[in-house]
């Protein structure tokens, strides 16, 4: 039987904590970045966990991941 492989584009975006919940960037922070507001870019700052309704969708890009 073949081995299942790991979405290279996930691999690269997203890290699994070792609580099970998967760690990802903030969108909107890379560019056109003039004509956002200090108080909204402040908030895109850090990383946050990806929501409990797209946790099937990661366990199908990071599988063995033990998601």
């Amino acid at each position: 039987m073949p081995k299942m492989k790991t979405k290279s584009s996930a691999k690269k975006r997203f890290r699994v904590r070792p609580g099970g919940t998967v760690k990802r960037g903030q969108a909107f922070k890379r560019h056109i970045l003039t004509k956002k507001t200090t108080k909204n870019k402040r908030h895109l700052r850090g990383a946050v966990n990806v929501h409990e309704t797209n946790m099937g969708h990661m366990a199908q890009m990071l599988p063995g991941q033990g998601i």
